[in-house]
Protein backbone atom coordinates (compact mmCIF):
# COMPACT_ATOMS: atom_id res chain seq x y z
CA UNK A 1 0.00 0.00 0.00
CA UNK A 2 2.85 2.63 0.73
CA UNK A 3 5.03 1.72 -2.22
CA UNK A 4 1.64 2.36 -4.16
CA UNK A 5 1.18 5.40 -2.30
CA UNK A 6 4.64 6.46 -3.20
CA UNK A 7 4.60 5.39 -6.55
CA UNK A 8 1.28 7.80 -6.74
CA UNK A 9 3.48 10.49 -5.59
CA UNK A 10 6.19 10.36 -8.01
CA UNK A 11 3.88 10.28 -11.20
CA UNK A 12 1.99 13.51 -9.64
CA UNK A 13 5.53 15.43 -8.92
CA UNK A 14 6.91 14.18 -12.35
CA UNK A 15 3.54 15.58 -13.93
CA UNK A 16 3.75 18.71 -11.87
CA UNK A 17 7.63 19.17 -13.37
CA UNK A 18 6.38 18.54 -16.86
CA UNK A 19 3.70 21.19 -16.60
CA UNK A 20 6.06 23.18 -15.17
CA UNK A 21 8.86 22.72 -17.69
CA UNK A 22 6.27 23.79 -20.67
CA UNK A 23 5.60 26.82 -19.19
CA UNK A 24 8.21 29.33 -20.31
CA UNK A 25 8.89 32.68 -19.25
CA UNK A 26 7.95 35.85 -22.26
CA UNK A 27 10.34 35.95 -24.30
CA UNK A 28 12.38 32.93 -23.17
CA UNK A 29 13.75 32.01 -26.97
CA UNK A 30 14.79 35.79 -27.93
CA UNK A 31 16.66 35.81 -24.47
CA UNK A 32 18.61 32.16 -24.81
CA UNK A 33 19.63 33.25 -27.94
CA UNK A 34 21.51 36.43 -26.47
CA UNK A 35 22.89 33.87 -23.79
CA UNK A 36 23.94 31.36 -27.10
CA UNK A 37 25.62 34.11 -28.91
CA UNK A 38 27.54 35.87 -25.88
CA UNK A 39 28.43 32.28 -24.80
CA UNK A 40 29.81 31.92 -28.82
CA UNK A 41 31.48 35.36 -28.60
CA UNK A 42 31.27 37.90 -25.87
CA UNK A 43 31.19 41.29 -27.29
CA UNK A 44 34.09 43.57 -25.96
CA UNK A 45 34.09 45.65 -22.79
CA UNK A 46 32.83 49.64 -23.69
CA UNK A 47 30.72 49.10 -26.92
CA UNK A 48 27.73 51.23 -26.73
CA UNK A 49 24.76 48.75 -25.24
CA UNK A 50 21.30 49.38 -27.30
CA UNK A 51 18.59 48.06 -25.47
CA UNK A 52 14.20 47.77 -25.88
CA UNK A 53 11.62 46.91 -28.03
CA UNK A 54 11.02 45.89 -31.84
CA UNK A 55 12.47 49.06 -33.28
CA UNK A 56 16.02 47.76 -32.07
CA UNK A 57 15.00 44.55 -32.90
CA UNK A 58 14.70 45.27 -36.46
CA UNK A 59 17.38 47.44 -36.76
CA UNK A 60 19.52 44.16 -38.21
CA UNK A 61 22.30 46.63 -39.66
CA UNK A 62 22.36 49.04 -37.06
CA UNK A 63 26.00 49.17 -37.08
CA UNK A 64 26.05 50.12 -40.51
CA UNK A 65 24.06 53.25 -39.35
CA UNK A 66 27.06 53.92 -37.19
CA UNK A 67 30.17 52.56 -38.76
CA UNK A 68 32.32 54.43 -36.21
CA UNK A 69 30.86 53.15 -32.87
CA UNK A 70 31.18 49.65 -31.53
CA UNK A 71 26.84 48.52 -31.21
CA UNK A 72 25.80 45.25 -28.91
CA UNK A 73 22.15 45.26 -30.20
CA UNK A 74 20.17 43.53 -27.53
CA UNK A 75 16.10 44.97 -28.36
CA UNK A 76 13.97 42.09 -28.16
CA UNK A 77 10.58 42.23 -30.23
CA UNK A 78 7.26 43.31 -28.04
CA UNK A 79 9.26 44.09 -25.23
CA UNK A 80 8.05 46.08 -22.36
CA UNK A 81 9.85 48.38 -20.05
CA UNK A 82 9.14 46.04 -16.75
CA UNK A 83 10.46 42.98 -19.26
CA UNK A 84 13.78 45.01 -19.66
CA UNK A 85 13.92 45.46 -16.14
CA UNK A 86 13.28 41.73 -15.18
CA UNK A 87 15.88 40.45 -18.03
CA UNK A 88 18.30 43.17 -16.78
CA UNK A 89 21.08 40.50 -15.72
CA UNK A 90 20.52 38.88 -19.53
CA UNK A 91 20.31 42.03 -22.13
CA UNK A 92 22.36 44.58 -19.67
CA UNK A 93 25.03 43.94 -17.17
CA UNK A 94 26.73 41.35 -19.14
CA UNK A 95 28.09 43.74 -21.19
CA UNK A 96 29.89 46.34 -19.10
CA UNK A 97 29.30 49.25 -21.98
CA UNK A 98 30.34 52.81 -22.40
CA UNK A 99 26.87 53.79 -23.12
CA UNK A 100 23.90 52.45 -22.94
CA UNK A 101 20.87 54.01 -25.44
CA UNK A 102 17.45 52.39 -24.43
CA UNK A 103 14.05 52.89 -26.65
CA UNK A 104 11.00 51.27 -24.47
CA UNK A 105 7.70 52.48 -23.14
CA UNK A 106 5.34 52.06 -26.77
CA UNK A 107 4.91 48.61 -25.90
CA UNK A 108 3.67 49.61 -22.11
CA UNK A 109 1.10 51.98 -23.45
CA UNK A 110 -0.21 49.78 -26.30
CA UNK A 111 -1.03 46.77 -24.66
CA UNK A 112 -2.96 47.49 -21.48
CA UNK A 113 -5.55 50.65 -22.05
CA UNK A 114 -5.49 51.18 -18.35
CA UNK A 115 -1.40 52.25 -18.39
CA UNK A 116 -0.68 55.85 -18.41
CA UNK A 117 2.21 58.21 -19.44
CA UNK A 118 2.77 58.28 -15.76
CA UNK A 119 3.00 54.39 -14.97
CA UNK A 120 5.14 54.51 -18.02
CA UNK A 121 8.01 57.44 -17.08
CA UNK A 122 7.66 55.19 -13.55
CA UNK A 123 8.97 51.51 -15.01
CA UNK A 124 11.67 53.86 -16.77
CA UNK A 125 12.70 55.30 -13.65
CA UNK A 126 12.58 51.43 -12.38
CA UNK A 127 14.98 50.43 -15.00
CA UNK A 128 17.20 53.28 -14.57
CA UNK A 129 17.86 53.13 -10.92
CA UNK A 130 18.42 49.36 -11.23
CA UNK A 131 21.13 50.39 -13.91
CA UNK A 132 22.40 52.76 -11.35
CA UNK A 133 22.28 50.87 -9.11
CA UNK A 134 25.27 48.61 -10.61
CA UNK A 135 26.85 51.60 -12.83
CA UNK A 136 26.84 54.96 -11.12
CA UNK A 137 28.19 56.82 -14.09
CA UNK A 138 27.66 54.95 -17.27
CA UNK A 139 25.99 57.21 -19.60
CA UNK A 140 21.99 56.63 -19.67
CA UNK A 141 19.92 57.85 -23.32
CA UNK A 142 16.47 57.56 -23.71
CA UNK A 143 15.16 57.74 -27.35
CA UNK A 144 11.58 59.29 -27.13
CA UNK A 145 8.98 57.02 -27.83
CA UNK A 146 7.99 57.23 -31.59
CA UNK A 147 4.81 58.06 -33.32
CA UNK A 148 3.15 55.24 -35.68
CA UNK A 149 0.13 55.29 -37.66
CA UNK A 150 -0.92 52.23 -35.97
CA UNK A 151 -0.95 53.68 -32.77
CA UNK A 152 -1.84 57.07 -33.56
CA UNK A 153 -4.38 57.13 -30.72
CA UNK A 154 -1.98 56.54 -28.04
CA UNK A 155 -0.21 60.19 -29.00
CA UNK A 156 -1.26 61.85 -26.22
CA UNK A 157 -0.23 59.44 -23.73
CA UNK A 158 3.20 59.49 -25.66
CA UNK A 159 4.01 63.10 -25.91
CA UNK A 160 2.96 63.19 -22.23
CA UNK A 161 5.50 59.97 -20.90
CA UNK A 162 8.10 61.64 -23.47
CA UNK A 163 7.93 65.09 -21.54
CA UNK A 164 7.75 63.12 -17.77
CA UNK A 165 10.60 61.02 -18.94
CA UNK A 166 12.80 64.33 -20.11
CA UNK A 167 12.29 66.17 -17.10
CA UNK A 168 13.42 62.85 -15.01
CA UNK A 169 16.58 62.72 -16.87
CA UNK A 170 17.51 66.48 -16.64
CA UNK A 171 17.76 65.98 -12.96
CA UNK A 172 20.65 63.58 -13.63
CA UNK A 173 23.94 62.99 -14.86
CA UNK A 174 25.48 61.57 -17.55
CA UNK A 175 21.76 61.37 -19.47
CA UNK A 176 20.33 62.37 -22.52
CA UNK A 177 16.88 62.40 -23.85
CA UNK A 178 16.84 61.92 -27.38
CA UNK A 179 13.78 63.23 -29.46
CA UNK A 180 12.57 61.45 -32.72
CA UNK A 181 9.46 62.37 -32.21
CA UNK A 182 9.02 65.58 -33.10
CA UNK A 183 11.29 64.36 -36.25
CA UNK A 184 8.77 61.73 -37.08
CA UNK A 185 6.23 64.44 -38.29
CA UNK A 186 5.79 67.07 -40.99
CA UNK A 187 6.17 70.84 -40.05
CA UNK A 188 2.04 71.02 -39.63
CA UNK A 189 2.34 68.37 -36.95
CA UNK A 190 1.38 65.06 -39.03
CA UNK A 191 2.56 61.86 -39.31
CA UNK A 192 5.94 61.46 -41.47
CA UNK A 193 4.67 59.41 -44.83
CA UNK A 194 6.73 56.69 -46.60
CA UNK A 195 8.88 56.44 -43.67
CA UNK A 196 7.00 53.12 -42.48
CA UNK A 197 6.44 49.49 -43.40
CA UNK A 198 3.63 47.43 -44.20
CA UNK A 199 2.15 47.24 -40.61
CA UNK A 200 2.73 51.00 -39.96
CA UNK A 201 4.19 50.79 -36.85
CA UNK A 202 7.89 49.50 -37.51
CA UNK A 203 10.41 51.59 -39.36
CA UNK A 204 11.80 51.68 -42.88
CA UNK A 205 15.19 52.59 -43.99
CA UNK A 206 14.33 56.19 -44.54
CA UNK A 207 12.94 55.97 -40.74
CA UNK A 208 16.06 54.74 -39.39
CA UNK A 209 18.13 57.48 -41.09
CA UNK A 210 15.85 60.08 -39.17
CA UNK A 211 16.74 57.99 -35.98
CA UNK A 212 20.76 57.80 -37.26
CA UNK A 213 20.60 61.36 -37.54
CA UNK A 214 19.45 62.47 -34.36
CA UNK A 215 21.23 59.53 -32.20
CA UNK A 216 25.02 59.82 -33.35
CA UNK A 217 25.59 63.63 -31.88
CA UNK A 218 25.00 61.65 -28.30
CA UNK A 219 26.97 58.69 -28.74
CA UNK A 220 30.20 58.16 -26.91
CA UNK A 221 33.42 57.99 -28.64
Amino acid sequence: MLAKSLASLFIAFLCSATIFAQVSLPFAGEIQKFRQADSTQMPSQNEILFVGSSSFTKWTDVQNYFPAYPIINRGFGGSTLLDVTMYADDVIFPYHPKQIVIYCGENDLAYVDTVSAQTVANRFITLFDVIRHVWNEVPIDFISIKPSPSREKLMPKMIEANKLIKSFLASKKNTAFIDVFSKMLTQDGKLMPGIYIEDKLHMNAKGYAIWQKEIEPYLVK
